[in-house]
């Protein structure tokens, strides 16, 4: 699909598979929608899913600036509004479910949505270890003192201090990154009016399980399933137990 969004045009790769009600299928950082497989297939045979490579990912078009958060929320907007659809349910993971909050307590949204699954979603900003501050001073430091006369330098301790995702991005994609872990969502969440359901990895240190027990907390009308001994992948964890607790929410029989 050549989709026109903020000023330009990008040609999106996106699944569309199944019929019925809509539920968009929303990625996280790194990853594209095939990531997704097991659940898609456990929902086409009662939904339509779609699930698109959000910009700068799988097989979509890399935007020609970074992105930011209310930008993926943009980006969210126009591709439902090009393939027609006015409502819909929404699956985001991880940076998926960060756009997710964004695109649903947006003015700007027309898409109406009713019900919204927020897997290890970001969109809280993390507390910091004191080792975890040292390094980031650290780095101000030496990018202040050594960025015009040494810029190996400055990109060699970005590389080794920084995740893989942020060292497996190109410099858009990495000042997009830096823009949305940024952002603190916290006042969104009061304002998400969907029926929210919160699907939780135990041992989740991506976006950790303090992290879900905020976002109950000010979500109005939400609920937190968590998984034992799962990580920030929790949907592939206990695929019977993802499956259980989607076909309860979506009150499939």
């Amino acid at each position: 699909m050549l989709l026109d969004v903020l000023g330009e045009k990008l040609e999106i790769s996106y699944i569309d598979e199944g019929c019925g009600d809509v539920i968009i299928l929303l990625h996280g950082w790194g990853a594209r929608g095939e990531t997704y497989r097991s659940v898609i297939n456990m929902l086409t045979p009662h939904f339509r899913i779609i699930a698109p490579d959000m910009p700068g990912f799988g097989n979509s078009d890399e935007p020609s600036f970074p992105y930011t958060a209310e930008d993926y929320a943009e980006f969210v907007r126009a591709f439902a509004e090009k393939l027609g659809i006015e409502k819909a349910y929404i699956i985001g993971h991880s940076h998926g479910g960060r756009t997710a909050i964004k695109l649903v307590t947006s003015e700007k949204t027309k898409l109406s949505v009713e019900k919204m699954v927020l897997i290890d979603s970001a969109g809280l900003i993390r507390k910091k270890s004191f080792s975890q501050k040292m390094k980031i001073l650290k780095f101000k430091i030496a990018k202040k003192l050594f960025a015009k006369a040494k810029p190996e330098l400055i990109e060699k301790m970005r590389k080794k201090n920084g995740s893989a995702d942020y060292a497996a991005a190109s410099e858009i994609m990495r000042k997009s990154m830096v823009s949305v872990i940024n952002e603190d969502l916290t006042l969104c969440l009061p304002k998400i009016k969907a029926s929210t359901l919160l699907f939780w990895g135990e041992n989740d240190t991506d976006t950790p399980m303090y992290q879900a027990n905020k976002m109950k907390e000010l979500i109005p009308d939400s609920g937190l399933v968590t998984v034992k001994g799962a990580g920030h992948f929790s949907f592939v964890a206990d695929i019977g137990l993802t499956k259980r607790v989607l076909y309860s929410f979506f009150d499939i029989k």
